[in-house]
């Protein structure tokens, strides 16, 4: 039986509404489909289904938008009823390509901006939603997530103001630090790892692969994401090494800490093909010099995983780095905005997370457990089998 269809004989918590923002519109999009599909094939077969008011529809999306006065001033509308229903609203607050006139200038949409919108759509609401969900991929503000000086923390601000507006959960992928849920501990946080959808894209996309710890290496490029790579481990059953960065602490450069050098622990990497895991490709500049070092070291084939790829300063390292055979693939999500310069790469790879997401929504408006989705072992120990099969 296909994981969607076990929600055929339970019933909804309420009527279906995807709000994705302007910024997550294709993506809403995508997701909106997959659920459609699914649920006219349930109506059509179940009878628990087809009894539902409002189940089955040609879409699930809410029309809204988010105007701006010429002052760069905004407002929310939401232009349908909304009232008991079970909201999930999708934001990329990492989607700089949307712009917007102050004044006759033009500026670019930026995380805050984003955020003020998302607020602006809960707020149209008016409290007439039985249950409001926010689906944010990218985390706002998760990079300044803890205090090393007299600093703000906007990430445990932001998570308490959705909250006191009255959002019941919030979901997102791969949080930069997930203790950040603490500053809600009575509200619903989910961070989801990306894990199953990365392996199985690596996997199609690159077809002479061999999964074991003689031929295949995790490296973690910093002692932040350990976590990720060991659960790679684990689940491939393959070696775990790791780089620390030695940072000049005396110089603050693009607000932080500028590295002087990547050091490595782990074993061998002689002939070995190398995944290098990570939560965001910012600069790009760790993950090359992390890629320079491998190489140095006699490693084979590396690719570069990362959920979002934010690639701040374009592509152009990369393709240096391509150039120099230093790395062969890279992949990002599509849970930020990707601009076509990045998916024009031929070295680049494209995870889709639009099922994902829809599977997550779908099964939480039918008010069921997401345990089995957020961790996806059997999945991975499943797609392997058929690999080594093929």
């Amino acid at each position: 039986m296909k994981r969607h269809d076990k929600l055929a004989e339970t019933m909804p918590t309420g009527t279906l509404g995807i709000l994705a923002l302007e910024s997550s519109r294709a993506m809403g999009q995508r997701v909106n489909d997959y659920i459609v599909g699914w649920r006219r094939e349930r109506a059509q077969n179940h009878t628990a289904a087809s009894s539902f008011a409002g189940y089955s529809r040609e879409s699930f999306i809410i029309d809204s938008t988010c105007p701006r006065f010429g002052s760069g001033e905004a407002k929310g509308i939401i232009r349908q009823s909304v009232r008991g229903d079970d909201l999930y609203l999708l934001v990329d607050v990492c989607n700089y390509s949307l712009t917007y006139t102050v004044c006759g200038q033009t500026n670019h949409m930026s995380p805050d901006d984003h955020y003020q919108d998302l607020k602006r759509i809960i707020a149209a609401a008016g409290g007439k939603a039985r249950r409001i969900t926010v689906i944010m991929p990218f985390l706002y503000e998760s990079r300044q997530h803890r205090r090393s000086a007299r600093e703000s923390l906007d990430c445990a601000l932001a998570l308490q103001e959705l909250t006191q507006m009255g959002v019941e959960s919030i979901i997102t992928f791969d949080a930069h630090d997930p203790r950040v849920q603490n500053a809600i501990p009575l509200k619903s946080f989910e961070t989801v790892q990306p894990t199953y959808q990365f392996i199985k894209a690596l996997l199609n996309n690159v077809s002479d692969l061999t999964i074991d710890a003689d031929h295949l290496m995790v490296i973690s490029p910093d002692e932040g994401a350990m976590d990720r790579a060991v659960y790679y481990a684990n689940v491939l059953g393959i070696d775990i090494g790791m780089f620390y960065k030695r940072r000049d602490y005396s110089r603050i450069v693009d607000g932080r800490n500028p590295i002087i050098a990547h050091e490595f622990l782990g074993s061998n990497l002689t002939g070995k093909d190398v995944i290098i895991i990570d939560d965001m490709i910012s600069s790009g500049e760790s993950m090359i010099d992390v890629a320079t070092e491998l190489k140095r070291r006699k490693a084979n084939r590396i690719f570069v995983a990362a959920t979002f790829g934010l690639f701040t300063n374009g592509m152009e390292k990369f393709d240096e780095a391509r150039e120099k055979g230093l790395i062969d693939k890279v992949l990002t999500t599509n849970l930020v905005y990707q601009p076509q310069e990045v998916l024009n790469r031929d070295y680049y790879i494209n995870v889709d997370m639009s099922k994902y997401i829809a599977l997550l929504i779908d099964t939480l408006n039918h008010d069921q457990s997401i345990s089995e989705l957020l961790n996806p072992a059997e999945r991975i120990s499943d797609f392997l089998k058929k690999y080594s099969q093929i």
